[in-house]
């Protein structure tokens, strides 16, 4: 699973003029999942996720994770994470196709839900528009291949 990971003071996703997921304080979650990808990888993420002390703390340093400020998370999927960019036209047969890549999505989901934080989402399949309000701006790039 590959996620792109932004502190935000707000973030929101819609699909056909409707909100489908808003949040306030938080990480917006870009997240891709490969063929590959299991069960365990899905929780190996939201573990990682849930814990990244990108927050400031009273001196001004990183070291408070989400639980500790109380936030939020939107969590979009986003094939596009897995883009090959050998040719000017992306390809996309990296990413997992819907019957692997949903069911690993909404167990990212679940098991953020499940240890306690706010979660919303994004539409799979959906043409989404993303806004988000970056803090800082800190942004963290996942690779669970990487994780290893």
């Amino acid at each position: 699973m590959r996620a792109v990971v932004t502190r935000v003071t707000s973030a929101s996703v819609t699909v056909d003029g409707n909100v489908t997921g808003e949040i306030g304080t938080g990480l917006l979650v870009l997240l891709g999942i490969a063929p590959h990808d299991t069960a365990d990888t899905a929780v190996r993420l939201a573990d990682k996720v849930t814990g990244l002390r990108i927050f400031e703390d009273a001196q001004g340093k990183m070291n408070l994770n989400l639980a500790a400020v109380g936030g939020s998370l939107l969590i979009v999927p986003q094939f596009t994470l897995y883009a090959d960019i050998k040719s000017r036209r992306p390809g996309f047969s990296g990413a997992a196709r819907p019957e692997i890549a949903v069911p690993l999505y909404e167990l990212v989901v679940k098991t953020c839900r499940d240890a306690g934080f706010h979660t919303e989402t994004g539409v799979f399949g959906a043409h989404m528009k993303v806004a988000s309000v970056n803090d800082g701006p800190v942004t963290i790039l996942i690779d669970t291949d990487s994780m290893k």
